[in-house]
């Protein structure tokens, strides 16, 4: 069969829109072509073209018109205002984690210790479905970017639910490391909120995943998140919190440490942990404990690769493993770090999507679910844990 040509292109040009660039040169299943980038930082996003040989484009419109797929790598201000316009010219458009949030009102007195959450659970719900009815009239789809969906421990699960007919009882995952390297995540007005949006989307959404595939394996439908207690603390932000050094601690507005506890329409549960607290590099995982089974599904760390260093100096020029303080001592090398996250996967399930119709595995649905529960836990933690009810999504949009 000959490949299918899909023409990309690139809106931002920071950390995401370098991982997605490199997860598009390993596509195998169709001919990927990537087109051109545009940011607002014009300046970045002409080094960004420079560096990998494409167009930079003078405007979003210019690259939405000459491209099949737009890549969506900007802050969450502005991940609507990019797939409502890629969906209205019927363009695909892959959006990066979480799909769409409440960055504020604008005025200079917002803070995010202060503002009610209802207000994020609301206006976050009205973007979603503006996102989803835009989907429903484009002949595009929304492909959501949820790494962890497509991380190879995690469809394996999958493979075990689907064939064992698999009643997962509870999930318990993970994400948690000593702070994000964007200056910008440190404001709720950039980043739509703290950790437990910015890291707890990732198990969340994994969590979501694997009840939808429960519920399509033995009933034909997926279970979905009924409601959510949460809690969430800064503690970096405590007038009494020592600093070492080695934990980010400049957050403005936002909070480092979160749990969800997550309950399910047919009452199972999962709890999902998420910080900027901790040291030793990246922790990924979600535990999985089923009524036939029990599965742990290590992202990072693994034990894949494991290196003994004696001398710091040895491995100065050597990448080992994301958010490490050092490289003298033991240490899990995954051999292909962005395999075992799913990067290059997600990346390549989407292209078939766009150049062959498959459905993918981590849609706007999916998405929608995700962020309905992540705002209804911060309801829920602004009311000292109170169990808040998740409103779902209908496949017609809008929540009810």
């Amino acid at each position: 069969m000959n490949k299918k040509t899909v023409r990309a292109g690139i809106v931002g040009a920071g950390f995401s829109a370098r991982f997605h660039y490199e997860a598009i040169t390993r596509v195998y299943g169709a001919h990927a072509e990537v087109r051109g980038v545009y940011a607002l930082d014009r300046a970045q996003a002409e080094e960004y073209a420079a560096q990998r040989g494409i167009q930079c484009f003078d405007s979003l419109e210019a690259l939405i018109d000459e491209v099949d797929v737009v890549h969506c790598c900007v802050l969450v201000a502005g991940h609507e205002e990019v797939a409502v316009a890629a969906l209205e010219r019927d363009k695909f458009v892959i959006v990066e984690k979480p799909l769409t949030g409440y960055c504020g009102d604008g005025s200079e007195s917002f803070h995010g210790d202060t503002f009610p959450k209802e207000d994020a659970l609301e206006h976050g719900l009205a973007s979603v479905e503006r996102m989803l009815d835009a989907e429903a009239k484009s002949a595009g789809r929304i492909l959501y970017a949820e790494n962890w969906v497509y991380a190879p421990s995690i469809q394996k699960e999958r493979e075990i639910i689907e064939k064992t007919g698999a009643q997962i009882l509870w999930m318990h995952g993970e994400e948690a490391h000593s702070g994000s390297h964007n200056p910008t995540y440190a404001y709720w007005k950039y980043s739509g909120g703290g950790v437990l949006i910015g890291k707890g989307c990732h198990p969340l959404t994994a969590a979501l995943y694997l009840k939808r595939v429960e519920g399509r394996a033995r009933n034909g439908r997926p279970i979905r998140p009924k409601a959510v207690s949460a809690r969430v603390h800064a503690l970096t932000r405590m007038e009494n919190f020592r600093d070492e050094g080695h934990i980010r601690c400049n957050y403005y507005d936002i909070d480092d440490f979160s749990m969800m506890h997550v309950v399910f329409e047919d009452n199972t549960i999962a709890t999902v942990f998420a910080s900027d607290i901790i040291l030793g590099g990246i922790h990924n995982w979600l535990e999985v404990a089923a009524n036939n089974h029990r599965t742990i599904c290590n992202i990072n760390p693994n034990t894949a690769m494991q290196a003994y260093n004696p001398l710091e100096e040895n491995f100065k020029d050597i990448y080992t493993v994301e958010k490490i303080e050092t490289r003298q001592g033991w240490t899990n090398i995954p051999p292909d770090e962005d395999w075992f996250t799913g990067y290059p996967q997600e990346i390549e399930a989407f292209y078939r999507t766009v150049a062959y119709g498959d459905a993918p595995e981590s849609d706007s649905f999916l998405a929608a679910d995700s962020i309905s529960t992540i705002y209804s836990a911060y309801v829920s933690a602004e009311r000292n844990g109170a169990e808040t009810p998740v409103r779902a999504f209908g496949e017609g949009g809008g929540a009810s």
